[in-house]
């Protein structure tokens, strides 16, 4: 007698596929958060941020301004004395000459100001300041006192 061999399996065998796809996921979720560009600050949140689609280009110019008062050009350290000359170098032969400026919000005014005049001095004209969108509360905003109710 003679065996016969099992027909043919006719269902695809996705169970490759969901593991190599989940090991994908895995990967790209680790890897993306190191993608973003430039030093990690806590911005400013604003309720009504203006979108900067240009500041999310691969060569935009990003000053970033940490809570210690460390100035970065992209990702590289440096005084803020030394950055006219360096972002002249960056915006000479760019079209778009807007720099953004990334400031943590418990960063000192006076680092702030200081970067900024240095920007102007290099011959910036056209600054980003790049905040985050604040997050909407649920209540209902408070109502202004009526005019003219005031007491004697």
């Amino acid at each position: 007698m003679k065996h016969k061999a099992p027909p043919p399996v006719a269902d695809i065998n996705v169970t490759p596929m969901v593991d190599v796809m989940l090991v994908m996921l895995i990967i790209f979720m680790v890897i993306t958060p190191m993608l973003s560009k430039g030093v990690s600050v806590d911005m400013f949140r604003a309720r009504n941020p203006i979108p900067m689609a240009a500041a999310d280009k691969s060569d935009a110019v990003m000053v970033a301004i940490t809570r210690d008062g460390a100035t970065f050009l992209n990702t590289n350290k440096m005084n803020p004395e030394d950055l006219p000359q360096k972002v002249k170098d960056l915006l000479s032969n760019k079209l778009d000459k807007t720099v953004f400026v990334r400031a943590d919000q418990r960063a000192r005014y006076e680092k702030v100001v200081d970067v900024v005049d240095n920007l102007r001095a290099a011959g910036v004209d056209q600054l980003g300041l790049l905040t985050e969108q604040a997050q909407q509360d649920n209540k209902k905003p408070d109502t202004p006192p009526a005019a003219g109710a005031g007491g004697q």
